[in-house]
């Protein structure tokens, strides 16, 4: 398809956008640039989850522009920061797990459908195994519920739904920029209706009422649902099971509406903009990183020749912004896949060594302000290995303490059953990473490639909206931008 493109910066001024899950990683950085580079924009509605306007304002001061990724603007506008946040942005508490996105104010919402012209869906729980009531309200029922209300806009030129690329389960291979159809699964089961799993959850949460289950009860068995309904279908968590489905409900309701979904990979701090290294929320890599800084991480499982599809955050943002331009009024099927497994690989082993690189340099100051050494980790690269592991450590331990005393016992930081607890978690944190860890997949990304060579062609603001990785030196990315930035950002 012969895109259309021009300025990005002319065709964002005038416009009004109504961004999802406002208070999120992805949102932030995408409402710093907008305002950044297009202050002319018309106005951004920004829906965050809130009880009221007074709960909506707080959550934005505290949890958005009081964050240092906003210090780049404030210097820019200087006094008239503040008189650009309130002329331009408005708050809307609300829900997408709820109809009409949880806007009360008929008001309110009938000035959004009348004015907004793009549509951001950033709402997601990316947590793993959430209880399946709630993922499946926020990453399944909130895609449809945007959908429905961009359908609802007057003047709509696009809407984008933010997704993620390991919507693909645990394929192998190059994977395509292909859409999920209703009821599609990856291990061929039949009978998957989103509809149903409506009726399940329900069903499941009046049962547990009714049972008298505590609040933590209740929670434990939305969480196992969730992975049993996933794992059922063939995918390995409640993350990209609701994810999946949440595809498929954009992709059978949008009829002519110009749509883009949009597939990022493991989405990393900033490479370039607001400035390098800026990042909120633990991730994968990071918390292995962490781990390793503290001196906690004694073990590595997973394969280190496994590629680790990494791509930063700004350039997510970038892609956001042309892809919306390209799309505008436009209806289509676009799936972006945004990562660097095809173009640029790094892989664990790269990751491991920049790693014990940095921290070896500059190692971490624990609390009491001696430095923390760190050296080389045990490398487990199978489940079966992890097991062994496991086995050689706590077994001993384990049997000893079935009959030690209780002094023995808190000599180990807890009892019995605080240790068998603990390696319970152990167990299940690990199958919950262990898909990703010995991930065999790589991202096609020939539709986003399209979009960049497009982009070069047609003299968009490339240097501006850049989002390709080809490009990026990963041993100085890591050592000189991302890890300082989870050193500074997220090691408390």
């Amino acid at each position: 398809m012969e895109m259309e493109l021009g300025s990005v910066v002319q065709f964002l001024e005038g416009k009004t956008v109504l961004v999802t899950g406002a208070t999120g990683f992805l949102a932030k950085i995408f409402l710093e640039k907008v305002l950044r580079v297009q202050p002319n924009l018309k106005k951004l509605f920004l829906l965050l989850r809130a009880a009221d306007a007074k709960a909506a304002s707080y959550r934005f001061h505290n949890e958005v522009i009081g964050k240092d990724l906003f210090r780049v603007l404030k210097e820019k506008t200087g006094s008239s920061f503040s008189s650009l946040i309130s002329e331009k942005v408005t708050l809307v508490p609300g829900d997408i797990a709820q109809q009409d996105l949880g806007i009360d104010d008929p008001n309110m919402r009938e000035e959004m459908l009348n004015e907004t012209d793009i549509v951001i869906n950033l709402a997601a729980t990316t947590k793993f195994d959430d209880r399946y009531d709630v993922a499946f309200g926020i990453n399944t029922l909130g895609a449809k519920h945007v959908l429905e209300f961009a359908k609802g806009c007057r003047n709509l030129k696009v809407a984008i739904h933010v997704s993620t690329a390991y919507v693909c389960g645990e394929k192998e291979g190059l994977l395509p920029e292909t859409p999920y159809k209703m009821g599609e699964t990856l291990n061929g089961a039949t009978g998957l209706d989103i509809y149903e799993e409506k009726r399940l959850i329900e069903d499941k949460l009046i049962e547990l009422k009714a049972e008298g289950a505590t609040d933590k009860e209740i929670s434990v068995a939305m969480r196992d649902l969730g992975i049993s309904r996933a794992n059922k279908y063939g995918w390995p968590n409640t993350y990209v099971f609701t994810k999946t489905m949440g595809e498929m409900l954009v992709g059978a309701l949008k009829g002519n509406l110009p749509v883009v979904i949009l597939r990022p990979t493991i989405i990393t701090s900033t490479y370039k903009e607001p400035f390098p290294g800026w990042t909120e929320g633990l991730r994968t890599v990071d918390s292995l990183a962490i781990g390793y800084g503290k001196g906690k991480l004694k073990c590595f499982l997973g394969d280190l020749d496994a590629l680790i599809d990494v791509i930063p955050a700004d350039m997510v943002v970038n892609c956001i912004m042309v892809a919306a331009m390209a799309h505008a009024n436009r209806p289509s099927d676009a799936i972006y896949q945004i990562g660097s497994s095809l173009r640029n690989p790094v892989r664990y082993s790269d990751v491991q060594e920049y790693g014990q690189h940095h921290f070896i340099n500059h190692p971490w100051i624990n609390k009491d302000g001696q430095p923390v050494k760190v050296g080389k980790i045990k490398i487990l690269g199978s489940m079966a290995s992890f097991h062994r592991y496991m086995a050689i450590r706590y077994l001993p331990l384990l049997k000893g303490l079935e009959f030690a005393n209780a002094a023995f016992c808190r000599s180990f930081q807890g009892t019995y059953t605080d240790l068998n607890s603990k390696i319970k978690f152990a167990f299940r944190m690990t199958e919950l990473y262990r898909p990703y860890l010995f991930f065999k997949g790589v991202f096609d990304d020939t539709n986003t490639e399209a979009l960049r060579i497009a982009a070069n062609q047609k003299g968009v603001e490339a240097d501006i909206f850049y989002f390709d990785p080809s490009g990026i030196d990963w041993k100085s990315y890591f050592l000189t931008i991302h890890i300082p930035g989870v050193v500074k950002y997220l090691l408390k």
